[in-house]
């Protein structure tokens, strides 16, 4: 039985058992970009499962620079991998099955349930690829709702953007595919919330606004009740009800998708914790969620910086990953950056991960053009003895490593076990056999037992302050992390700490904390109905 046909089948034994498709589904929409549908869906996905349901999370068409690699080694966006945790389930490219990664130039990498497709322009990716589109992004919506009993849809930017609809595959159309009624998600903090919903509303078809069942006003600041005679204009002049007011938080601890998040440290202020770390905010930065440990850590500052002038003396520099290292690393070049960190690096810490570990070698070439001119050669910052050749094809994989640098030997860091995932396209190989940098760890495939070699990553430079890694999710291990932590107070002459965060843990009490606090503040009797025949579980 074709996929298509096993979803046809499903579908015929839920109206065969009384139910409607539609009763399985929900979508989050919203008046505008970053009004918060990403956190809303996951604080409902998680309602759900509290509530007794299979759920699972869906997002046709998502574009993100922070990605997500799913247990087979696939590649989806990072919110919906953060949502099916939040689910309870594993992710699958089906809840995510077209991403696009923004590269320079007005193009994006089109990733297809999970793997890279092509490297598109807007043009030639509305005209060449949306129309095969629609068959893509149903079949996998189809097969999410055979499988479980609710489906968390999320749409993308606003649905009124009039120049977008015809070929729309994320919001209003891809909610009639799926049946799905509409939440509409509006954010009051940024002021006129609304004029964003009456004038979202009215930029849809009749069949459109039909969708909308309700409203979700996010990011509220203040007294309720001071907003409630607007809340009755709204309902009275859309005959739409406002299903909640949720509060503006920024305490929610729930990964980030998008790189605007990062605007939130401009003009913080930070504490003066012990360890100063700064993470170089690059133009193209991807998967930053690998630093959410280290900023949860009691000892830790993080400061994000983008020009040499901002740098200071931390005690460690942390160069993240990105979907440019080419143009991101020129810019670096460019505005001062690339020299005030090597000259860091003569008595200074510096970790690279990913994009950030090519950067840290003598040279990178580019022979295919995956990320410049065919033949491109770049010279990089010469930290670590090792080149980097940018490859055709993208490995994808999540791997278990032990740390193994023999100069590591006696710290805590020595024999250490990770787990993470890889997500490059290059390949970086040592330049020098005679130069006593040695590979930081060996790892194993995920779920294999040890003895099943994978290889080598990672470069530790004999100094022991400079280091390499691809392995995305290395400081998201509790023990590696505050033995690195350990290290940077060790340098100090500050005493050790103990590892008591317990970072999955704290996640699982977020998704928990997120949900209590979106359900006291939602009528989610109002949402069960809207979602039709489907009725709290006792």
């Amino acid at each position: 039985m074709s996929e298509r046909s096993e979803a046809e089948h499903g579908a015929e034994q839920a109206k065969e058992k009384g139910g409607r498709l539609q009763g399985r589904t929900i979508m989050l929409q919203g008046t505008a970009s970053d009004v918060g549908k990403s956190v809303v869906t996951t604080a409902l996905c998680r309602i759900f499962k509290q509530d007794g349901y299979r759920v699972a999370p869906f997002k046709s068409q998502n574009m993100a620079l922070n990605s997500y690699v799913t247990p087979d080694g696939k590649e989806i966006g990072r919110a919906q991998g953060v949502q099916a945790e939040a689910c309870g389930i594993a992710a699958t490219t089906d809840m995510n099955p077209v991403l696009l990664k923004p590269m320079q130039e007005m193009n994006s990498q089109v990733v297809v349930h999970g793997k890279p497709y092509k490297n598109l322009s807007a043009r030639d990716y509305r005209s060449g690829f949306l129309p095969e589109a629609k068959r893509i992004v149903v079949e996998a919506v189809n097969r999410l709702r055979d499988a479980y009993d609710i489906v968390v849809m999320e749409g993308a930017g606003s649905p009124a953007e009039i120049n977008l609809k015809q070929n729309d595959i994320v919001n209003m159309n891809m909610a009639a595919w799926a049946e799905a009624p509409v939440l509409l998600v509006a954010d009051i903090d940024r002021g006129g919330v609304f004029a964003f919903i009456v004038g979202t509303l009215e930029l849809l078809e009749p069949h459109e606004r039909e969708r909308v069942q309700g409203f979700i006003i996010n990011k509220f600041r203040g007294d309720v009740a001071l907003l409630q005679p607007g809340l009755d204009w709204l309902e009275e002049r859309t005959g739409i009800p406002v299903l909640g007011v949720l509060p503006y938080a920024d305490d929610l601890d729930i990964e980030a998708e998008d790189s605007v998040a990062l605007e939130q440290w401009k003009g913080k202020v930070l504490p003066e914790n012990d360890l100063d770390i700064a993470v170089v905010a690059l133009p193209h930065i991807s998967n930053f969620t690998d630093i959410d440990p280290l900023a949860a850590e009691r000892d830790v500052r993080i400061r994000y910086v983008r020009r040499p002038q901002e740098l200071g003396t931390p005690d460690a520099i942390i160069i993240p990953g990105t979907k440019s290292t080419m143009a991101d690393l020129h810019w670096m070049q460019e505005n001062g950056l690339a020299d005030a960190l090597v000259s860091y690096a003569k008595d200074g810490a510096v970790t690279g991960i990913c994009g950030g570990y090519q950067m840290l070698g003598e040279r990178l070439r580019d022979p295919y053009g995956a990320e410049a001119e065919a033949g491109a050669v770049i010279d990089g910052l010469g930290l670590l003895p090792m080149e980097t050749v940018f490859a055709a094809d993208k490995r994808t994989e999540r791997v278990r490593g032990t740390v193994i640098a023999s100069s590591l030997r006696n710290t805590p860091l020595y024999d250490c076990s990770v787990e993470g995932y890889e997500i490059h396209m290059g390949r970086s190989l040592p330049t020098a056999a005679d130069v006593a940098a040695e590979p930081l760890m060996e790892l194993q495939a995920m779920g294999k037992d040890r003895a099943d070699f994978a290889g080598f990553d990672g470069l530790l430079h004999p100094n022991g302050r400079i280091m390499g890694t691809y392995l995305h999710g290395l400081f998201h291990n509790d023990a590696f992390r505050r033995g690195w932590l350990n290290g940077l107070r060790e340098a100090k002459g500050m005493a050790a700490l103990p590892c008591e965060l317990n970072f999955a843990a704290q996640r699982e009490a977020a998704f928990d904390r997120l949900a209590d606090q979106v359900r006291s503040h939602l009528d989610m009797e109002s949402i069960y109905r809207i979602l039709r025949n489907v009725e709290p579980q006792s």
